[in-house]
């Protein structure tokens, strides 16, 4: 049965995972877009160059700064931030569509993208922070990666902390111990998500046709 089966009709929601870099939450997104279909990935739009084995379409959409700066001038994206001197933004319709149409989707932002996203669209916005389970591993982590310079990964040791002191703006906070608890932690918090009273624009419609009457959701 799909997770959604048993409900009437509702409006998809944006689940925005934030983190400091190497605590976990590309690999979550992937895991929770494989294992459940109403579930979308929002695909940024970046100025930075692609990393060995990302696509075109699939992780970002890779373009030059002057066709970023068009974007944000036409207003058609939803949010926008510079990232250790690379642009990241998110397209606004893919999103809109997605939630009119009852899909979920998942967005891979930083806290200043978070933010925008939950100030935009506050009732959409559920935000969850990823938190590493030590410095330590952090550190290791984003060494084990082997995808940035030296300089660079020393400037995403030092903007952790900053990223990590916005964990108060964040509806959840998960501790990565392990992946396979957070993914569960994560799919409990979508289910949840999912019966919250004002996504479910079916229920005064349901609830009619079990009372006979005409119900409003005020």
């Amino acid at each position: 049965m799909s997770p959604t089966a048993d409900l009437p009709s509702r409006r998809g929601f944006c689940l925005i995972l934030s983190s400091p870099s190497g605590a976990g939450k590309t690999t979550l997104a992937r895991r929770l877009l494989s294992a459940d279909k109403h579930v979308r990935h929002s695909i940024s739009v970046t100025t930075r160059s692609p990393r060995q084995g990302e696509e075109e379409g699939v992780d970002y959409f890779f373009v030059s700064r002057k066709r970023f700066e068009g974007l944000r001038g036409e207003g058609k994206l939803l949010e926008w931030a510079e990232v250790f001197g690379n642009l990241y933004g998110t397209p606004a319709e893919p999103v809109t569509q997605a939630l009119t149409q009852g899909l979920d989707m998942i967005f891979d932002l930083d806290w200043q993208g978070a933010a925008s996203i939950a100030a935009l669209l506050p009732g959409d916005a559920v935000r969850v922070y990823i938190l590493p389970p030590s410095a330590f591993e952090l550190s290791r982590r984003i060494y084990a990666r082997a995808t940035d310079s030296d300089e660079v990964i020393e400037g995403r040791l030092k903007g952790a902390a900053i990223e990590i002191s916005h964990w108060p703006e964040y509806d959840y906070i998960l501790i990565n111990h392990n992946l396979k608890d957070s993914e569960a932690a994560l799919a409990a918090i979508l289910r949840a998500e999912r019966h919250k009273r004002h996504r479910q624009t079916g229920l005064p419609a349901f609830i009619a046709s079990l009372t006979g009457s005409e119900v409003s959701d005020k």
